[in-house]
């Protein structure tokens, strides 16, 4: 027997509502009354999920079109294993972490630890590796062990976000993109060989060419990269614009105001660990990216983790950060589905 389930959360300009047409042993509801994020829950013990998402793999994608994540609870996931047969139900082979910007640990095959920064820090929102030209268009984050106070990982639909975009910022990001550039090698920030994942310089240029990265070897075993990316994209299904770049998160001004007076008086700004600007080379406004901040605030909504959750989003439509945390936190990480966008 099957039972039509209704789609939650607004609607934007040119979306339509879905319904997800799934077995009665699984609910989908929002996870709070008004809440935009839809959680799909058992109805019934003993619900292997992974069989679940086999059967029902398309009214679920079309959900995640329409809404941009779906968070599953209640489902007893433990272990790696278990993540890793929900991820493999969606059919696609999960991705190497390549190219990296934040440190994280590799637990098995291609999942990953979440970004390990210290506990106290804030992760701004983003879309995972928009900083590139290629990324994934599904992320899982699987929670084997909340944190005791805080570690939320908010979310925000990147549609939304730039809908609160001043047009004149939009237009003038879409037609020049975002320049990133990073100088590794001063011991501030990941080393190129973390980065890389090779301590061959061979290795290294050869992805550079391949990812129309622009390379330079500095005098002290230091590397300078520069790439164009998108500002904004258009995601392939839908069609809709989002807001997809990181230049609010690697710009100088992310710093707190000491740590980026500190650094300025140490190295000449084209020195900095990174930075970016607009695609033709000119700088980025910090009131301009102020406001892309606050425009990720409006939209941020977050959960408090209960252990066995997993998060699924689709990257471009939906973005991602962390809340600081206190006490031991455990959060997996497995991406899927290479996309690409050559300007």
């Amino acid at each position: 027997m099957q039972k039509q389930m209704p789609s939650f959360g607004e609607k934007g300009p040119g979306r339509k509502a879905v319904t997800l047409s799934a077995q009665e042993v699984v609910a989908l509801e929002p996870l709070r009354p008004g809440d935009r994020l839809t959680v799909a829950r058992p109805m019934v013990a003993g619900v292997d999920l992974a069989a679940w998402v086999r059967s029902h793999r398309e009214p679920v994608e079309i959900h995640l079109l329409a809404h941009g994540g779906l968070l599953f609870r209640g489902f007893g996931l433990r272990s790696l294993a278990d993540f890793e047969h929900l991820t493999a139900a969606f059919g696609a082979d999960l991705l190497e972490y390549s190219y990296r910007s934040t440190p994280r640990s590799q637990v098995s095959g291609n999942v990953y630890t979440s970004t390990e920064y210290p506990a106290d820090q804030h992760i701004p929102m983003h879309n995972e590796m928009s900083y590139t030209s290629s990324w994934p268009m599904k992320i899982w984050f699987f929670c084997v062990q909340p944190a005791q106070r805080g570690g939320q990982t908010p979310i925000a639909d990147s549609r939304r976000v730039y809908e609160r975009i001043r047009l004149q910022v939009r237009e003038r990001f879409a037609r020049l993109g975002v320049m990133y550039q990073r100088n590794f090698g001063h011991e501030l920030d990941l080393p190129w060989e973390s980065v890389f994942q090779t301590s061959e310089k061979a290795e290294v240029e050869s992805f550079c060419r391949a990812a129309g990265l622009q390379f330079e070897w500095k005098p002290g075993n230091r590397l300078r990269t520069r790439q164009i990316c998108q500002g904004v994209a258009h995601h392939p299904r839908t069609g809709e614009p989002v807001w997809f770049n990181q230049a609010h998160l690697f710009h100088v001004s992310s710093l707190p105001p000491e740590v980026r007076e500190a650094l300025l008086s140490e190295f000449p700004e084209e020195e900095l660990p990174r930075n970016t600007y607009y695609g033709d080379g000119s700088p980025i406004e910090d009131e301009v990216l102020a406001e892309v901040r606050e425009a990720y605030r409006q939209e941020a909504a977050g959960f408090p983790w209960e252990q066995g959750d997993v998060l699924m989003l689709d990257n471009m439509l939906m973005a991602h950060g962390r809340a600081p945390f206190e006490g031991p936190r455990k959060i997996l990480v497995g991406m899927a589905e290479p996309a690409t966008n050559v300007r």
